[in-house]
């Protein structure tokens, strides 16, 4: 069965302020439309090293990128070469490490951020270069990308959580309304979405501790939130899934052979 499929990764959203602060999300899951699940990050706990790995299912240990200055394309499978390769439309409204990991790299904002290549892995993209890009803007790249280009698999992928994060620190009043912000704005998208049949992955690269900062192994940094919505999912599966799990998941919900770590448990079985 072949699913169009959204995911957004909330960056620097720890799972404390994800689980508590959205309301919206929150209630879809006591609805049963839902459902929420604690993911442990990969080490470190560091952004684009995990890009990778939520869009590769292979750890930074492994992938090779195992720091933010690591500035190359990336050499493993991804969801979106997986896509490409399967005759899929993709499309990605992110931050421009997105587009150096699997477009071009380094980034060249004249030449990269709007893109429209079809021989490219993510073949439209609308891509910015500043923390503190507004993460209205962001959903509306997103929702136009979207309703522009209708891709199989689009990527969204906002920044303001973890600008909030590292500006006051992860234990803040304004990291903890960012996050708020951040259900609100998906409340305003989510019900089309899941009324044209779209399955959702709601999460994030990693979380933030009171330093400002990530990178290391407390919980704080390590745990993240995922919330999974759509027709597709089981929304009673308490069943334990891993960062390294996620394109594989995807990528099964797009209808593509893989030999991605998966996690069929969350999946509803057919009847």
């Amino acid at each position: 069965m072949r699913n169009k499929v959204i995911l957004v990764v909330v960056d620097g959203l720890g799972w404390q302020a994800g689980h508590d602060g959205m309301g919206y999300l929150q209630g879809l899951c006591e609805a049963g439309l839902a459902s929420l699940h604690q993911l442990r990050c990969e080490l470190p706990s560091l952004s684009r090293p995990l890009y990778e790995c939520i869009l590769t299912g292979v750890p930074p240990i492994a992938s090779g990128v195992v720091h933010n200055d690591v500035v190359r394309l990336s050499t493993q499978q991804s969801i979106f070469s997986l896509a490409r390769a399967a005759g899929l439309r993709t499309a990605a409204a992110a931050y421009h490490w997105i587009s150096e990991l699997y477009n071009r790299a380094p980034y060249d904002a004249v030449r990269d951020r709007l893109t429209d290549d079809a021989s490219l892995p993510i073949q439209h993209g609308l891509f910015y270069h500043l923390d503190h890009y507004p993460d209205d803007h962001l959903y509306i790249d997103g929702e136009l990308l979207r309703r522009r280009h209708d891709p199989d698999f689009l990527l969204i992928h906002p920044m303001g959580v973890d600008d909030a994060g590292h500006r006051f620190g992860g234990d803040s009043m304004e990291y903890r309304n960012a996050a708020r912000y951040h259900d609100k704005l998906l409340s305003q998208y989510l019900p089309q979405w899941l009324a044209e049949d779209y399955q959702v992955l709601v999460t994030s690269d990693h979380g933030m501790n009171a330093d400002h900062t990530h990178g290391g192994i407390l919980p704080e940094e390590r745990l993240v939130p995922l919330y999974l919505l759509g027709s597709r999912f089981n929304h009673t599966s308490t069943a334990r899934v891993r960062q390294i799990e996620l394109c594989g998941l995807m990528a099964s919900l797009l209808g593509i052979a893989h030999d991605k770590p998966d996690n069929s448990a969350v999946l509803r079985q057919p009847d």
